[in-house]
Protein backbone atom coordinates (compact mmCIF):
# COMPACT_ATOMS: atom_id res chain seq x y z
CA UNK A 1 0.00 0.00 0.00
CA UNK A 2 3.22 2.00 0.62
CA UNK A 3 4.49 1.33 -2.48
CA UNK A 4 1.39 1.94 -4.11
CA UNK A 5 0.67 5.80 -2.64
CA UNK A 6 4.71 6.75 -3.04
CA UNK A 7 4.44 5.70 -6.84
CA UNK A 8 1.26 7.21 -7.08
CA UNK A 9 2.53 10.25 -9.25
CA UNK A 10 4.02 7.27 -11.76
CA UNK A 11 1.02 4.96 -11.94
CA UNK A 12 -2.26 6.76 -11.40
CA UNK A 13 -3.90 7.28 -14.92
CA UNK A 14 -4.76 11.04 -14.20
CA UNK A 15 -3.09 14.18 -11.92
CA UNK A 16 -6.04 14.57 -9.50
CA UNK A 17 -4.73 17.74 -8.59
CA UNK A 18 -4.78 18.97 -11.97
CA UNK A 19 -8.35 20.51 -12.79
CA UNK A 20 -7.56 20.56 -16.22
CA UNK A 21 -6.68 16.49 -16.15
CA UNK A 22 -10.49 15.61 -16.15
CA UNK A 23 -13.48 16.48 -17.35
CA UNK A 24 -17.01 17.28 -15.71
CA UNK A 25 -18.91 15.40 -18.86
CA UNK A 26 -17.19 12.16 -17.52
CA UNK A 27 -18.60 12.50 -14.03
CA UNK A 28 -20.01 9.79 -11.76
CA UNK A 29 -19.11 6.98 -14.27
CA UNK A 30 -19.09 3.55 -12.51
CA UNK A 31 -16.47 1.32 -12.26
CA UNK A 32 -15.22 -0.83 -15.75
CA UNK A 33 -17.35 -3.97 -14.10
CA UNK A 34 -20.38 -1.82 -14.18
CA UNK A 35 -22.66 -1.04 -17.59
CA UNK A 36 -22.48 2.60 -18.57
CA UNK A 37 -18.74 2.40 -17.86
CA UNK A 38 -15.59 4.06 -19.49
CA UNK A 39 -13.07 1.47 -20.17
CA UNK A 40 -10.84 4.47 -19.54
CA UNK A 41 -11.68 4.73 -15.48
CA UNK A 42 -11.01 1.59 -14.06
CA UNK A 43 -12.89 2.27 -10.60
CA UNK A 44 -15.26 4.72 -11.99
CA UNK A 45 -15.17 8.78 -11.58
CA UNK A 46 -16.23 11.25 -9.20
CA UNK A 47 -18.94 14.03 -9.20
CA UNK A 48 -15.70 15.57 -10.76
CA UNK A 49 -15.22 13.63 -14.06
CA UNK A 50 -12.05 12.40 -11.47
CA UNK A 51 -10.22 9.55 -12.31
CA UNK A 52 -11.04 7.32 -8.94
CA UNK A 53 -8.17 4.94 -9.14
CA UNK A 54 -6.04 7.75 -9.28
CA UNK A 55 -7.40 9.65 -6.55
CA UNK A 56 -7.39 7.19 -4.07
CA UNK A 57 -3.88 6.70 -4.91
CA UNK A 58 -2.84 10.25 -3.91
CA UNK A 59 -5.72 9.84 -1.13
CA UNK A 60 -3.48 7.51 0.25
CA UNK A 61 -0.33 9.09 -0.15
CA UNK A 62 -1.61 12.18 1.83
CA UNK A 63 -3.02 9.91 4.82
CA UNK A 64 0.32 8.22 5.19
CA UNK A 65 1.85 11.17 5.06
CA UNK A 66 -0.52 12.62 7.71
CA UNK A 67 -0.25 9.87 9.56
CA UNK A 68 3.51 9.53 9.91
CA UNK A 69 4.85 13.13 10.38
CA UNK A 70 1.94 13.12 13.40
CA UNK A 71 3.44 10.32 14.60
CA UNK A 72 6.93 11.87 14.44
CA UNK A 73 5.66 15.21 16.60
CA UNK A 74 3.58 12.76 19.00
CA UNK A 75 7.28 10.67 19.90
CA UNK A 76 9.21 14.39 19.44
CA UNK A 77 6.76 15.23 22.43
CA UNK A 78 5.85 12.16 24.28
CA UNK A 79 9.23 10.30 24.51
CA UNK A 80 11.61 12.60 25.80
CA UNK A 81 8.74 14.10 28.40
CA UNK A 82 8.50 10.09 29.41
CA UNK A 83 12.21 9.40 29.65
CA UNK A 84 12.12 12.50 31.77
CA UNK A 85 9.59 11.39 34.35
CA UNK A 86 10.74 7.77 34.59
CA UNK A 87 14.45 8.39 35.35
CA UNK A 88 13.99 11.75 37.14
CA UNK A 89 10.59 10.78 39.52
CA UNK A 90 9.41 12.84 42.37
CA UNK A 91 7.63 15.91 41.46
CA UNK A 92 8.83 15.93 38.10
CA UNK A 93 7.27 12.83 37.36
CA UNK A 94 3.97 13.71 38.87
CA UNK A 95 3.76 16.81 36.94
CA UNK A 96 4.32 15.23 33.70
CA UNK A 97 2.04 12.82 34.68
CA UNK A 98 -0.78 14.98 35.52
CA UNK A 99 -0.48 17.12 32.29
CA UNK A 100 -0.83 13.76 30.58
CA UNK A 101 -3.47 12.62 32.06
CA UNK A 102 -5.71 16.31 31.06
CA UNK A 103 -5.10 15.31 27.53
CA UNK A 104 -5.61 12.00 27.82
CA UNK A 105 -9.38 13.04 29.06
CA UNK A 106 -10.00 15.00 25.91
CA UNK A 107 -10.86 13.56 23.02
CA UNK A 108 -8.44 14.09 20.30
CA UNK A 109 -11.22 14.66 17.90
CA UNK A 110 -12.84 17.56 19.47
CA UNK A 111 -9.41 19.17 20.31
CA UNK A 112 -9.13 19.06 16.60
CA UNK A 113 -12.19 20.06 15.74
CA UNK A 114 -12.08 23.58 17.90
CA UNK A 115 -8.70 24.15 16.78
CA UNK A 116 -9.53 24.05 12.98
CA UNK A 117 -12.65 26.00 13.64
CA UNK A 118 -10.58 28.45 15.30
CA UNK A 119 -8.29 28.54 12.25
CA UNK A 120 -10.66 28.72 9.78
CA UNK A 121 -12.40 31.32 11.32
CA UNK A 122 -9.45 33.67 12.20
CA UNK A 123 -7.55 32.66 8.77
CA UNK A 124 -10.54 32.12 6.47
CA UNK A 125 -11.38 28.97 4.17
CA UNK A 126 -8.95 29.50 1.48
CA UNK A 127 -5.80 30.00 4.09
CA UNK A 128 -6.81 26.85 5.53
CA UNK A 129 -7.45 24.97 2.68
CA UNK A 130 -3.35 25.59 1.69
CA UNK A 131 -2.53 24.82 5.15
CA UNK A 132 -4.91 21.56 6.04
CA UNK A 133 -2.07 18.86 5.79
CA UNK A 134 0.91 21.04 8.17
CA UNK A 135 -2.38 22.02 10.36
CA UNK A 136 -3.54 18.45 10.90
CA UNK A 137 -0.26 17.16 11.16
CA UNK A 138 0.32 19.70 13.95
CA UNK A 139 -3.19 18.88 15.81
CA UNK A 140 -3.11 15.22 15.52
CA UNK A 141 0.40 15.61 16.92
CA UNK A 142 0.07 17.44 20.07
CA UNK A 143 -3.46 15.75 20.58
CA UNK A 144 -1.71 12.16 21.04
CA UNK A 145 2.03 12.40 22.79
CA UNK A 146 0.67 11.43 25.99
CA UNK A 147 0.76 7.42 24.49
CA UNK A 148 4.31 7.91 23.66
CA UNK A 149 5.14 9.54 27.36
CA UNK A 150 3.32 6.92 29.21
CA UNK A 151 4.94 4.12 27.63
CA UNK A 152 8.54 5.59 27.82
CA UNK A 153 7.71 6.20 31.12
CA UNK A 154 6.95 2.78 31.94
CA UNK A 155 9.64 1.15 30.26
CA UNK A 156 12.51 3.69 31.49
CA UNK A 157 11.48 2.90 35.62
CA UNK A 158 11.72 -1.00 34.77
CA UNK A 159 15.23 -0.25 32.66
CA UNK A 160 16.51 2.51 35.14
CA UNK A 161 16.52 -0.24 38.17
CA UNK A 162 18.68 -2.61 35.83
CA UNK A 163 22.08 -3.11 37.37
CA UNK A 164 23.69 -1.84 33.81
CA UNK A 165 22.28 2.06 34.70
CA UNK A 166 23.31 1.45 38.24
CA UNK A 167 27.03 0.77 36.60
CA UNK A 168 27.26 3.44 34.60
CA UNK A 169 25.85 5.73 37.58
CA UNK A 170 28.63 4.64 39.79
CA UNK A 171 31.02 4.87 37.03
CA UNK A 172 30.59 9.14 36.68
CA UNK A 173 28.43 8.54 33.73
CA UNK A 174 25.85 11.83 33.35
CA UNK A 175 22.79 11.77 32.98
CA UNK A 176 22.34 12.43 30.23
CA UNK A 177 24.62 10.20 28.85
CA UNK A 178 22.87 7.60 31.01
CA UNK A 179 19.74 8.04 29.27
CA UNK A 180 20.91 7.96 25.49
CA UNK A 181 23.70 5.56 25.80
CA UNK A 182 22.16 2.95 28.26
CA UNK A 183 18.00 4.21 28.57
CA UNK A 184 16.22 5.02 25.43
CA UNK A 185 18.25 2.13 23.22
CA UNK A 186 16.85 -0.24 25.57
CA UNK A 187 13.37 0.93 25.28
CA UNK A 188 12.92 1.24 22.03
CA UNK A 189 11.23 -1.78 21.00
CA UNK A 190 7.45 -0.83 22.96
CA UNK A 191 7.94 3.05 21.33
CA UNK A 192 7.53 0.86 17.58
CA UNK A 193 4.69 -1.20 18.06
CA UNK A 194 3.43 2.01 19.89
CA UNK A 195 4.01 4.47 16.69
CA UNK A 196 2.84 1.67 14.15
CA UNK A 197 -0.54 1.79 16.01
CA UNK A 198 -0.45 5.77 16.46
CA UNK A 199 -0.17 6.30 13.18
CA UNK A 200 -3.21 3.94 12.64
CA UNK A 201 -5.17 6.26 15.38
CA UNK A 202 -3.46 9.37 13.39
CA UNK A 203 -4.84 8.20 9.84
CA UNK A 204 -8.29 7.37 11.56
CA UNK A 205 -8.62 10.70 13.10
CA UNK A 206 -7.32 12.65 9.44
CA UNK A 207 -10.24 10.71 7.68
CA UNK A 208 -12.94 11.98 10.63
CA UNK A 209 -11.77 15.42 10.45
CA UNK A 210 -11.84 15.65 6.31
CA UNK A 211 -15.15 13.57 6.56
CA UNK A 212 -16.27 16.41 9.25
CA UNK A 213 -15.73 19.12 6.59
CA UNK A 214 -12.54 20.36 8.57
CA UNK A 215 -9.35 18.78 7.25
CA UNK A 216 -8.12 18.65 3.24
CA UNK A 217 -10.70 20.72 1.55
CA UNK A 218 -12.23 18.73 -1.64
CA UNK A 219 -9.53 19.87 -4.20
CA UNK A 220 -6.58 17.42 -2.08
CA UNK A 221 -8.30 14.45 -2.26
CA UNK A 222 -7.43 12.11 0.97
CA UNK A 223 -9.54 9.17 1.96
CA UNK A 224 -11.83 11.65 4.48
CA UNK A 225 -12.48 13.62 1.40
CA UNK A 226 -13.18 10.68 -1.17
CA UNK A 227 -15.50 9.49 1.59
CA UNK A 228 -17.20 12.45 1.85
CA UNK A 229 -17.43 14.34 -1.70
CA UNK A 230 -19.52 10.60 -2.72
CA UNK A 231 -21.60 10.29 1.28
CA UNK A 232 -24.77 12.83 -0.11
CA UNK A 233 -24.99 10.26 -3.29
CA UNK A 234 -24.75 6.84 -1.84
CA UNK A 235 -28.47 6.55 -1.87
CA UNK A 236 -28.72 7.35 -5.63
CA UNK A 237 -26.98 4.65 -6.51
CA UNK A 238 -23.31 5.90 -7.20
CA UNK A 239 -21.55 4.47 -4.38
CA UNK A 240 -18.63 3.70 -5.78
CA UNK A 241 -17.44 7.05 -4.97
CA UNK A 242 -17.37 6.21 -1.20
CA UNK A 243 -17.75 2.58 -0.53
CA UNK A 244 -14.29 2.25 -2.71
CA UNK A 245 -12.33 4.96 -0.83
CA UNK A 246 -13.88 3.35 2.27
CA UNK A 247 -12.64 -0.15 1.76
CA UNK A 248 -9.35 1.18 0.64
CA UNK A 249 -9.28 3.03 4.20
CA UNK A 250 -10.02 0.16 6.00
CA UNK A 251 -7.56 -1.82 4.38
CA UNK A 252 -4.68 0.84 5.12
CA UNK A 253 -5.80 0.42 8.32
CA UNK A 254 -5.97 -3.54 8.84
CA UNK A 255 -2.20 -3.35 7.25
CA UNK A 256 -0.97 -0.81 9.93
CA UNK A 257 -2.56 -2.46 13.00
CA UNK A 258 -0.86 -6.33 11.67
CA UNK A 259 2.02 -4.80 10.90
CA UNK A 260 1.89 -3.33 14.60
CA UNK A 261 1.24 -7.00 16.05
CA UNK A 262 3.82 -8.23 14.07
CA UNK A 263 6.45 -5.62 15.33
CA UNK A 264 5.36 -6.56 18.38
CA UNK A 265 5.67 -10.82 18.13
CA UNK A 266 9.02 -10.45 16.75
CA UNK A 267 10.24 -7.51 19.34
CA UNK A 268 8.86 -8.75 22.71
CA UNK A 269 11.34 -11.26 24.07
CA UNK A 270 8.96 -12.76 26.29
CA UNK A 271 6.77 -13.52 22.74
CA UNK A 272 9.69 -15.12 21.21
Amino acid sequence: IALAALAAPLIAPQNPFDLASFDVLDADLPPRWLAGSDPRFLLGTDSQGRDLLSAILYGTRISLTVGALAVAIQAAIGIPLGLIAGYVGGRVDSLIARVADVQLSLSTLILAIIALALVRASLGGETLGRLAVPLLVLVIGLAEWPTFARTARAATLVEASKDHVRAAKALGASDSGVIHRHILPNILSPLIVVATTQIAGAIMAEAALSFLGLGLPITQPSLGTLIRSGYDLIFAGIWWVTVLPGLTLVGVLVAVNLLGDTLRDALDPHLT
